[in-house]
């Protein structure tokens, strides 16, 4: 893999990086690549690690302001009679929790992860479009924020996290709750599809040299997918929450079949897009078992094709299932066995990753660390919930457990367990390479055990619950249904969840400030983050790597390469090939900016503006216009820099 151009070959005026980087070129590499200081530099940032840990800053706050309306449920339903929240509040409670798990935190939080770890596992200095990846932590945020300012102020939506009509119509729910969901919903889908958009590009054009298709980490595979996925399934939604706020404000009957409507067509939207976020939100975190376990395991991932086609075949199957949650309506029989089947066969995929995980620790040499321990109660948990889903996948038993607490097991067990179980896995896996200090293992086994055993007392009597009847939604219920028990065990289990986090917490805390030093690879992984120091510096990498097998690190015998004579006082980059990664160009990359934030925030006053008055979609688009306009207005400066660089040789 020949080099690009050395820095003999240019003026000597300029700093060019290579892998023999000195102080001078690694400074001028850093003020290059560095967000501004001060509160200006903080809302121009855009920097991806920065992005991304503000991403997850942000999820996981929104994920402990969800578990508390969790917890908030579990003792109004410990005993029965209960009168700690009224009827009304309840319903909100509910829909605010299922509306922040799902579109607050799950999918969000694992594009974050991304965000952050993508560049670093591929060789690069940043993520494609890094000004859009900044506009889209705003819109999440200013769109989070919108939902739990109504909540506050009483005007929070009560119809359930899916909001169906009629129910959420105009005629059976007034005020504005409603239509601030809908319009939350455009906010954080606006969010997903502007960060696919951005991590796809990074992924086909910004490997490091060498990095084929077949080369690359079965992580940045499983974010491929994921992100496809959202391209696919997020318009839907978009589309359903954009009928219903025009049927709500403007009159419209796109879901109101006295006037030729239809109200499954929202289930339809809705569903499109609901059972594919299912996998949106387990697919990424199958990505992070595969890494840790290849680290752990001290071997590479068995079966890597098998995993590959795995995580494809699965992308593909998620979107034949979304009737799965509609064997209750009008469905002709006929059509449901068709979904049926389809619900059966995805389990297939799922079963080859398990085989191949499986295999692989197996053969390997165990280190028994919390990431680890993480990542085998997911196989305990995923085999329960994957066993509930098919069986609510077969029609006759899907009628008569609908709408029972069973369903709600099954969802926990299978987002919450196949999911959050993952998610702290790599939080700890990770956790060195972002600040440079380990997590105290002591606390993590303790986080662990809580998490597991507080998850399976908390859920597990959700099936027997809903096997005697007790039906999702409700808010109390009377003595003598033989519910007592359980509900009260559910919400011990719940509690003892909370005390789970709280301990994380509490070692997230002690660690970042007196943790034990990290080192660049703590754990001994093979894969290309581990490489640079811990945490990264702002570029990322001294001089972008030259891979030649799928664990760069552990390839035996293989010399370390590099690329040199990109330009370290400009913001250049090396694009490659989008199939076998082969050096292509050196765009520059735009420098941090504050107009993503200024289009940031005149996006949402047209959003906000919308939910009182249709004519603020018109006259909110002109600040939105001036926004972007002033994004992407020439910069004389970065222009001519531009072309000094084009003009070397």
């Amino acid at each position: 893999m020949s080099d690009l151009p050395s820095a003999s070959a240019t003026p000597e005026t300029r700093l060019f990086d290579g892998p023999g980087a000195t102080p001078e070129v690694r400074a001028a590499l850093a003020r290059t690549w560095s967000d501004r200081p001060g509160w200006f530099g903080a809302l121009a940032a855009v920097n991806h690690k920065t992005v991304a840990r503000r991403f997850v800053v942000t999820t996981f706050a929104f994920f402990l302001l969800g578990g508390l309306l969790a917890l908030t449920m579990r003792l109004q339903l410990a005993r029965p009679g209960n009168r700690l929240v009224g009827p009304e509040l309840y319903n909100q409670l509910f829909t605010i929790h299922g509306t922040t798990m799902m579109f607050l935190f799950a999918v969000p939080v694992m594009q974050a992860v991304a965000i952050w770890l993508v560049p670093l596992m591929i060789g690069a200095r940043s993520v494609a479009f890094p000004r859009m990846n900044a506009y889209a932590y705003w819109v999440f945020l200013f769109g989070g924020l919108t939902l739990y300012v109504a909540f506050a102020l009483g005007a929070g939506a009560n119809t359930g996290w899916f909001s169906y009509v009629p129910l959420a119509g105009p005629d059976y729910s007034t005020g504005k709750g409603v239509d601030i969901w809908a319009q939350m919903i455009t906010f954080t889908e606006l969010s997903a599809l502007l960060e696919a958009v951005v991590l796809i590009a990074t992924i086909f054009k910004l490997r490091a040299p060498g990095m084929s298709l077949n080369r690359m980490p079965l992580f940045v595979w499983a974010t491929l997918v994921t992100q496809f996925m959202v391209l696919f399934a997020m318009p839907a939604v978009m589309l359903g929450s954009t009928a219903l706020i025009l049927d709500r404000l403007v009159g419209t009957h796109f879901y109101n079949p006295a006037r030729g409507g239809d109200v499954l067509l929202w289930q339809h939207l809705f569903w499109f897009f609901g059972h594919p976020e299912v996998y949106l939100i387990f697919i990424p975190p199958l990505g992070f078992i595969s890494s840790i376990i290849a680290t752990f395991a001290r071997r590479p991932v068995f079966g890597y094709p098998a995993m590959v086609l795995a995580l494809i075949a699965t992308a593909f199957l998620a979107f034949g299932l979304w009737v799965h949650h509609m064997f209750a309506t009008s469905i002709p029989a006929l059509g449901k066995s068709f979904f049926t089947a389809a619900s059966l066969m995805i389990a297939i995929p799922s079963g080859v990753q398990i085989f191949c995980w499986l295999a692989t620790l197996w053969r390997g040499r165990l280190n028994l660390k919390t990431p680890l321990w993480f990542v085998l109660a997911f196989f305990f948990i995923l085999v329960l919930g994957g066993l509930t889903g098919v069986m609510l996948g077969s029609v006759s038993l899907d009628l008569q457990v609908h709408d029972t607490y069973f369903v709600v097991a099954h969802l926990h067990y299978v987002l919450l367990g196949g999911a959050v179980f993952p998610l702290f896995g790599a939080f700890y896996y990770w956790f060195p390479k972002a600040t440079g200090r380990m997590l105290d293992e002591t606390l993590g086994r303790w986080q662990f055990w809580l998490f597991f055993i507080g998850f399976n007392v908390a859920f597990f009597p959700m099936h027997v619950l809903g096997l005697h009847g007790m039906p999702r939604r409700v808010w109390t219920y009377p003595h003598g249904m033989g519910w007592d028990g359980l509900n009260l065990g559910a919400t011990l289990g719940a509690l003892t969840i909370g005390v789970s986090v709280l301990v994380f917490l509490v070692n997230v805390v002690r660690s970042y400030r007196r943790g034990a030093l990290a080192g660049a690879d703590p754990w001994g992984a093979g894969t290309l983050e581990w490489s640079t120091a811990s945490p990264p510096p702002p570029h990322n990498f001294d001089a972008l790597p030259v891979v030649h097998g799928r664990d760069p690190l552990w390839e035996p015998g293989a010399q370390p390469a590099y690329v040199s004579g990109l330009a370290a006082d400009a913001r250049e980059v090396l694009s490659t090939t989008a199939l076998d990664a082969l050096p292509d160009l050196r765009p520059l990359f735009p420098s941090p900016s504050i107009w993503p934030f200024v289009s940031a925030v005149a996006t949402t006053v047209l959003f906000i503006g919308s939910v009182f008055t249709p004519w603020a979609v018109v006259w909110g688009s002109v600040p939105v216009a001036v926004a972007l306009i002033g994004w992407f207005w020439p910069n004389r400066g970065e222009n001519r820099r531009a072309l000094d660089l084009e003009q070397r040789p």
